[in-house]
C-alpha cells in the first residue's frame, strides 16, 4: 500500500534520532560543502568507512562569507522543521548555537503582521535566529569533527561509472564509481582537461553543488537521461542591512512584515528582521517588480519606517557594514524522480534538486527534510546496485510540499504570469482563507505556521474541519483593516 504524501512528510520531519544504522559502503564522496553537502555528510557518516567532502572553497575555520555563497550575506531563516532535524542530527545542537550567541526564540519573541495588523503567536514554534555563515560554521565544525569525514580543496568536474551499458538501473547495470577532480582555478575558468586531474574512487556520491549544478550536463554526456528542469520566474531583489543591537537578550528575536499582492508591486513587498550573533540586528527588505535595488541606506531607513514600529527602532542604531543586495530570477526543480534511466549509487540533494522564492525562507529546512530522506533511505537496508527511486520518491514530497507553499503565494501576485495548474482559482480562495484566519485565531495559526516552517504536510491545511473554522473566524471578524505603523 502506497504512503500517502502527508504521511511520508511526517516520517521524514520526525524528532527520534536515527536508528538501526549500519555500514553499507566503504568511501562515499559529496560535491558540496554548503548546508546540504554538511548534512548529506552527516548522514553518510553513519553508513560509510569514510566520507570526503569536495568543495572548491577553502572552508573557513569560522564563520566567514565564501564565494560559492553570495547570497549568504541575506537573511536566511531555520524554520522549525529544519531545526528539529538538526537537533535530531546533532544532540545538543541549540545549546551549542545559544552559547556560541545565536538567539533560540520562543514563539513569543517573534512577530508577524500582514498588511500592517499583528498576527496572532501560533504558542507552538520558535526559530534559531544568526546569520547564515554563523549557522553554517556551526554544521561544519560538528561535521567535521566526526573522525571519518574529510574535506577535499579541488574542484568536481565529472563523474566515472562502472558496469553494464547504460541501462534502466537494473541489478548488473551502470554505477557511479568515482567523481572526477582538478585543482581549483580562477571563478569562471574553462574545467579543461589534464593538468593534475585524478579520479576520486566513490561507492556513493551525492550531488550537493546547489543551484549551479552541472550533474545534469555530466549525465548526458555519458549517455543518461538530462533532468528537465521547470522554472518559475519571480525576478526577487533583497537589500539587506546590519544594525548594532542595543540589548544583548532582545524580547524580540525575529518579525516578519508582508503586504499581499497588489495590482501595483509595492516598494517593499516583504521585511524581515532578526536578531543576530554579536548583537546584531539583519534587516531585509524584498521588492519585486524590476523596480531598482534598494542601496542607499538613507532609503533603507526611510522604508523600514514606513513598516511597523519594531524596524524603525531597529535601524535607528549604528549601522556596521554596506547595505548588501541579491537578485533571484527564477525559482526552478529538476525532477529526478521522473527519469526512466538512472545510475546506481547517485544521489542529489538541495539547491541542486530545486530552490525556491527564498522570501518564504524554505531552503535550509528542505534541505535538512533531504537529510532525513537520505538517512531514511540508507536506513532501510537499500540494494545499492540499483537507482536509489525510494530516496528520490521520499525527496519528491519535500519538493512538492515546499514548491507548492512558495509557488501558491507567488502566483497570486499580479506581475506573475502562470503557469497556474489546473484547479488554481478554488485552491487559491481555500488558501486565502486560511491565511486570513490564521491572523486572528490561534488554532488555524497553528495548523498554517506547522504547514510554512515545514513541519507538517500542506494537504493537512485542506481537512474539512480547519477550512470550516476558517470561514467562521472569517465571517465574525472581517472588517476593513487599515494599515498599522
Amino acid at each position: 500500500m502506497l504512503e500517502s504524501a502527508a504521511r511520508v512528510f511526517a516520517r521524514l520531519s520526525t524528532d527520534e534520532p536515527p536508528t538501526r544504522t549500519r555500514t553499507l559502503m566503504g568511501k562515499a564522496v559529496v560535491l558540496g560543502g554548503s548546508l546540504a553537502g554538511l548534512l548529506a555528510a552527516r548522514v553518510l557518516s553513519d553508513h560509510a568507512e569514510s566520507v570526503v567532502i569536495i568543495e572548491r572553497d577553502s572552508l573557513p575555520p569560522a564563520a566567514a562569507a565564501r564565494p560559492g555563497t553570495p547570497h549568504d550575506g541575506q537573511l536566511h531563516t531555520l524554520m522549525h522543521g529544519g531545526r528539529m532535524q538538526l537537533q535530531r542530527l546533532f544532540p545538543g545542537f541549540e545549546e551549542e548555537a545559544r552559547a556560541s550567541g545565536a538567539i533560540v526564540s520562543s514563539p513569543y519573541t517573534i512577530r508577524a503582521y500582514a498588511d500592517g495588523v499583528p498576527k496572532v503567536s501560533d504558542g507552538a514554534m520558535g526559530l534559531i535566529s544568526s546569520s547564515r555563515p554563523f549557522l553554517e560554521a556551526l554544521v561544519r565544525r560538528r561535521t567535521l569533527a566526526l573522525p571519518n569525514v574529510k574535506v577535499l580543496t579541488c574542484r568536481a568536474i565529472g563523474l566515472e561509472f562502472h558496469g553494464g551499458a547504460v541501462s534502466g538501473g537494473g541489478v548488473g547495470g551502470r554505477a557511479v564509481s568515482g567523481v572526477r577532480c582538478g585543482p581549483v582555478t580562477r571563478r569562471g575558468a574553462a574545467s579543461g582537461t589534464g593538468g593534475g586531474e585524478w579520479v576520486e574512487d566513490a561507492d556513493f556520491v551525492v550531488d550537493a553543488m546547489g543551484r549551479a549544478s552541472k550533474l545534469g550536463d555530466w549525465l548526458e554526456k555519458a549517455g543518461w537521461e538530462r533532468p528537465a528542469m521547470r522554472r518559475m520566474a519571480i525576478d526577487i531583489d533583497y537589500a539587506t542591512g546590519y544594525f548594532r543591537r542595543t540589548t544583548s537578550d532582545p524580547e524580540l528575536a525575529a518579525a516578519i512584515a508582508y503586504r499581499t499582492p497588489t495590482a501595483t508591486p509595492p516598494r517593499v513587498a516583504s521585511g524581515a528582521i532578526t536578531a543576530i550573533e554579536d548583537d546584531r540586528w539583519l534587516i531585509t527588505l524584498a521588492n519585486y517588480g524590476k523596480q531598482p535595488p534598494i542601496r542607499d541606506v538613507d532609503e533603507f531607513r526611510k522604508l523600514c519606517g514606513e513598516l511597523p514600529p519594531v524596524y524603525r527602532e531597529a535601524v535607528e542604531g549604528e549601522q556596521l557594514g554596506d547595505i548588501l543586495t541579491y537578485h533571484q530570477a527564477d525559482s526552478r526543480r529538476r525532477d529526478y524522480h521522473l527519469l526512466k534511466r538512472f545510475p546506481a549509487r547517485l544521489i542529489s540533494v538541495g539547491d541542486a534538486v530545486a530552490s525556491f522564492n527564498p522570501i518564504y525562507g524554505q531552503g535550509m529546512s528542505s534541505a535538512a527534510l533531504h537529510a532525513s530522506a537520505l538517512s531514511h533511505h540508507l536506513r532501510s537496508a537499500p540494494d545499492l546496485r540499483r537507482p536509489a527511486r525510494s530516496f528520490f520518491a521520499d525527496q519528491r514530497v519535500v519538493v512538492d510540499a515546499a514548491w507548492q507553499i512558495s509557488t501558491a503565494a507567488d502566483l497570486a501576485r499580479h506581475d506573475v504570469d502562470g503557469p497556474y495548474p489546473r484547479g488554481y482559482r478554488l485552491t487559491k480562495w481555500f488558501a486565502e482563507q486560511i491565511a486570513e484566519a490564521s491572523i486572528t485565531d490561534r488554532e488555524v495559526a497553528v495548523r498554517f505556521n506547522s504547514v510554512t516552517y515545514m513541519r507538517s504536510h500542506p494537504s493537512s491545511l485542506a481537512a474539512p474541519a480547519t477550512l470550516l473554522r476558517a470561514l467562521r473566524v472569517n465571517r465574525s471578524s472581517r472588517k476593513p483593516r487599515r494599515e498599522r505603523g
